[in-house]
């Protein structure tokens, strides 16, 4: 059985304050030799200054150094007490060895002995290498245990905490990671309770985002399938029902029938186009051949296109198209303007009036279609671009719309690099503005 993510930061987070434990210790016992050394020596060179000075006054009694010549218990007498005398030589102005160890390292202390301004002799004190009474090393095992059960008891320490923080920084996760498999179970109502402000926190966050986004996406979903398979019924039963009424000699072959069939097919083939654009658009293999364009010609000439519709619908149109280029796809452009046109001329009163603008705007080209009653209430605004959406709410073909034409208009637009939106238009009804980035 593999080791668990709980069991792998338990062992990582007691391996680190181990051997950081460890290394305190070590780190305790070398620094505690070198200073406990340093500190033996500073005291002894306490001891050799009162020699010197004992030394001195002897010297001044005796006028020389005969009374002390080879005599280690009488140097032993004036000097301190427990003063290993074996580290201790002294020696007469030439610096010749008087009493005392005779070969002394080259880096032993040496203090001088003044007598009325006069350099009488020198105290020579070999340096502490390491300890040597009872005492000192009885000191020194005593800090080393100290040491040694310090960094036990933070080992031990360490595995607790190492215990606590696993379990409360893999708690977390493991409530994330059970919720993942209820989501991908297809649970999109699952959500995990956010609490810290942290990394897991944040992830958290996102986990729930990432669920109310595929739960939106999955109610799309089914009401994308659900709303084409509508729009391809209507048509077809419409149709099917024409169809069986020739059949039958209910109704004459005549050319209204045959009118009546082409329009149904015309419009199940319109639904199949905008789809299929559609669908191109979201994977990205929606065909543009981008150049220098005039947008403001383009709107010219799709404008003359819809003239005779325009005027068979009593719409009045007045445009203000000033010239403004962009790097795009002229046909994309006319596509996007005519699916607005064809918007305008479903949902607009006859007799009404629309408004086309193209004009520069703080390095953008700004299109407005703008059209009069009847308006759109504000609450639907936003969901204007959304694929079968329609302000009436029914599933009523009155107009002949399947609520994708303005679908594709976003597509087309965000294909450009811009923006589009809608607002309430001041003529009364709905005002459509787009904005691609200009070029010079």
């Amino acid at each position: 059985m593999k080791p668990g993510i709980t069991l792998k930061l338990f062992l990582a987070i007691l391996a680190a304050s181990a051997l950081a434990a460890i290394a305190m210790a070590v780190a305790t016992r070398l620094s505690f030799d070198s200073g406990f050394l340093g500190y033996l020596n500073q005291v002894d060179g306490e001891r050799i200054e009162f020699l010197t000075n004992r030394l001195a006054q002897e010297y001044r009694k005796r006028g020389d150094w005969e009374f002390l010549r080879n005599d280690y218990p009488r140097l032993r007498e004036l000097a301190i007490p427990d003063q290993p005398v074996q580290r201790l030589a002294l020696l007469d102005a030439s610096r010749r060895t008087v009493v005392g160890n005779p070969e002394l390292p080259e880096d032993a202390a040496v203090r001088p002995i003044v007598v009325e301004g006069r350099t009488v002799g020198w105290v020579a004190r070999a340096p502490y290498r390491r300890l040597t009474s009872a005492a000192d090393l009885a000191f020194q095992q005593e800090q080393l245990r100290a040491a040694w059960i310090i960094a036990a008891l933070a080992v031990v320490l360490a595995a607790a905490l190492a215990v606590f923080l696993a379990r409360a920084f893999l708690l977390p996760l493991k409530r994330i990671a059970q919720a993942t498999h209820r989501l991908a179970a297809g649970a999109y109502d699952t959500r995990v309770e956010v609490r810290s402000r942290d990394e897991l926190g944040g992830l958290a966050d996102d986990f729930n985002r990432l669920a109310l986004t595929l739960g939106r996406n999955e109610a799309l979903r089914r009401r994308f399938v659900a709303d084409v398979s509508h729009e391809l019924r209507t048509p077809l039963a419409v149709a099917r029902a024409e169809i069986e009424a020739i059949e039958d000699g209910v109704r004459p072959l005549t050319r209204e029938a045959v009118a009546s069939l082409k329009n149904e097919i015309g419009a199940l083939g319109k639904l199949v186009e905008d789809l299929y654009q559609l669908s191109l658009a979201d994977v990205g293999a929606l065909a543009y051949r981008k150049e220098r364009v005039d947008v403001a010609e383009v709107a010219r000439e799709t404008v003359d296109a819809f003239g005779e519709r325009l005027r068979e619908h009593g719409l009045q149109v007045q445009t203000d198209l000033s010239p403004a280029a962009v790097f795009g796809d002229g046909d994309r452009l006319a596509q996007a303007f005519r699916n607005l046109l064809e918007n305008s001329l479903r949902y607009t009163d006859a007799g009404g009036r629309l408004r086309i603008g193209v004009h520069p705007e703080h390095g953008r080209v700004a299109v407005e279609f703008e059209d009069s009653a009847p308006g759109v209430p504000a609450d639907s605004l936003p969901r204007l671009f959304e694929r079968f959406y329609r302000v009436e709410g029914s599933r009523s073909r009155a107009h002949g719309g399947a609520g994708l034409g303005l679908a594709i208009v976003r597509s087309i637009v965000e294909a450009h690099g811009g923006e589009i939106s809608a607002h309430a238009s001041k003529l009364g009804g709905l005002a459509v503005k787009i904005a691609i980035p200009q070029v010079g």
